[in-house]
């Protein structure tokens, strides 16, 4: 018998909502390609993601587009190309390669993310874990990078990435970004597009891609001044706080909103609002507060990056606990590598209530004996002069009696450093980023687990309305010619209003109604001999299977609300019950 993960499969192949890519040459794993229907329901979930996520805080946060490409500096900065790897282990007999955590953890039931490459081959070795296809001893496990290398150009040495995740493109960009907010904080960068993690053993269909889409948002804040998010404190999460985890607590706490900030279990107001956020996107998606929750990673676990992160995790039928979202306080520390790395200013400015005059350290050169001992170089020179850090001039005239710049030695008379009073109005900072992150396919894996039921022997996809790829079906009730051009005037009249509408007049009505039943398709109107008396037709909802009388010229308001979620019995005459 199939379980749903196998049912949804085989739904999402034979009606066009997704299948492995590259079919006809024997595929290639962890790549799906998204049919018409699929292709179709991802837009609209995107849709309401940004609903659910940008548009509240439209003043706030701004959507921009950035390359898949990425530059092997821009990952070099941002730690990529040091830290993201995944353990890998190969077997001596047959040379496959597999997860090494994903093979412990599925041989002893433990959890092993975040543990070294040689604590992994001690398990390996003390558990005796052999290769799961030919039974061979496995062989020492080893960091593998991630990343897809590619090279940019016809030079050697120009090499680059497929990105891995859409954040860098947001954090290179911060300050004309800032610039265009008119340098106020807090403000937010999202950005939808598709990313490429070099995967050691994909799976699991849509879950473990090695091309997927990624939905994000880099929030900057003020550390000290973070602004007040609109939060409802009262709202309740289920959370797994590494403090109960660590404890031994498997199962999450219900808490208010209010609650898990003073506890410390979530350390930002910002964090709180992005997570109540996924929350109800989950709820719009169909999956109810009970089958999801929030686990807190353990300081092992994390990413390089981050020091506070929780997995938002959906209960599925075959795989248990699936991470559908992360959500990250990643601090200054992007910034901050790419102010290193590029020597560009990514600082944002915070202003004082009242001007400070302070002391500070400034550097000074005599310009006249540089001009005669430099003559040409020295405009140069004292540019660069102008752009050092006073600590460092000071530092090496102290420890070597001279400034190196430009290649020329400075001695102590041509340069030095004194204090100054400065009227100052702020001061720079780096600002922190929160991060809400979001696997699109993933999403739209629960969905259609979520939505996929059974009714009296037969599949029905109650996606939720709004969402529906599909939003109704005209259908005459027989193929005769009065019925069939009646039908198709209906389906006009729906489609220049705006509806995404399908027309069928083959088979038997019921055949029809379970076939568009099990694409998802929320309203069904059928045209039948009445029709032609009275310009009425009948609704039937795709869930409770009931009926009602409709005018045509009613028919685009009465529908367009029906996909909003009015009950289909305030919507018109109910209707006896017929083929179903």
């Amino acid at each position: 018998m199939q379980d749903k993960a196998s049912k949804v499969a085989d739904l999402a192949q034979r009606r066009g909502f997704y299948w492995p890519s590259w079919e006809i040459y024997g595929g290639v794993a962890g790549f799906y390609d998204l049919g018409p229907l699929g292709k179709e329901l991802k837009n609209k979930i995107v849709e309401l993601w940004k609903e659910k996520l940008v548009r509240p805080l439209q003043r706030m946060v701004v959507e921009m587009e950035t390359p898949i490409i990425t530059p092997y500096k821009v990952l070099e900065a941002s730690g990529h190309v040091e830290n993201f790897t995944d353990p890998v282990v190969e077997c001596k007999s047959c040379g496959r390669k597999f997860r090494a955590d994903h093979l412990i953890e599925e041989k002893l039931g433990i959890k092993v993310e975040g543990l070294s490459p040689e604590d992994l081959t001690k398990l390996i070795r003390e558990n005796n874990i052999r290769c799961p296809v030919c039974g061979g001893e496995l062989g020492e496990v080893r960091p593998f990078l991630l990343l897809f290398q590619t090279q940019i150009g016809p030079y050697e040495g120009d090499k680059g990435f497929i990105r891995p995740e859409t954040a860098q493109g947001a954090f290179v960009n911060f300050k004309r970004v800032y610039q265009y907010m008119r340098e106020r904080l807090p403000f937010g960068i999202a950005q939808i597009g598709r990313v490429g993690r070099n995967e050691i053993s994909p799976r699991q269909g849509l879950l473990r891609l090695r091309e997927f889409t990624i939905a994000e948002i880099e929030f900057f804040i003020d550390p000290l001044d973070p602004g007040e998010p609109p939060l409802d404190y009262d709202a309740k999460l289920r959370l797994l706080p590494w403090e109960l985890a660590k404890e031994g607590r498997k199962e999450p706490v219900e808490v208010t909103v209010r609650e898990a900030l003073e506890k410390g279990w979530i350390i930002n107001k910002w964090m709180a609002y992005w997570m109540l956020k996924a929350k109800e996107l989950l709820n719009e998606l169909g999956v109810p507060d009970e089958n999801q929750y929030f686990e807190e990673k353990g300081p092992e676990e994390r990413a390089h990056y981050s020091s506070q992160t929780y997995d938002q995790l959906v209960k599925t039928e075959r795989y248990g606990w699936m991470e559908v979202s992360g959500h990250a306080y990643r601090g200054d520390y992007d910034l901050s590598r790419h102010i290193k790395f590029s020597g560009k200013d990514l600082y944002a400015f915070r202003k004082y209530k009242e001007p400070k005059v302070v002391k500070v350290k400034v550097v000074k050169w005599n310009a006249k004996e540089i001009g005669i001992r430099l003559k040409a170089k020295a405009k140069q020179v004292i540019e660069e002069l102008k752009r050092m850090n006073p600590e460092e001039v000071e530092k090496s005239l102290e420890e070597k009696g001279y400034v190196e710049v430009a290649g020329e030695r400075l001695e102590r008379g041509l340069v030095w450093v004194e204090e100054a009073e400065e009227k100052v109005t702020g001061e720079r900072f780096v600002p922190h980023v929160v991060e809400p992150s979001f696997g699109v396919e993933r999403l739209l894996y629960v969905t259609l687990e979520y939505a996929l039921k059974e009714r009296e022997g037969r599949l029905v996809l109650s996606l939720p309305r709004r969402l529906a790829p599909i939003e109704a079906v005209v259908l005459p009730l027989l193929e005769e010619k009065p019925l069939v051009e009646k039908a198709k005037e209906v389906w006009k009249l729906l489609a220049d209003a705006g509806f995404r509408v399908e027309y069928d007049e083959k088979g038997s009505i019921g055949r029809r109604y379970a076939r568009y039943d099990e694409v998802g398709v929320p309203a069904a109107i059928t045209v039948d001999f009445q029709t032609l008396e009275d310009n009425t037709v009948t609704l039937r909802d795709r869930d409770t299977w009931k009926q009602v009388r409709v005018r045509v010229e009613e028919l685009p308001g009465k529908l367009r609300a029906f996909l909003n979620g009015f009950p289909i019995e305030e919507l018109g005459e109910p209707v006896s019950a017929g083929p179903q």
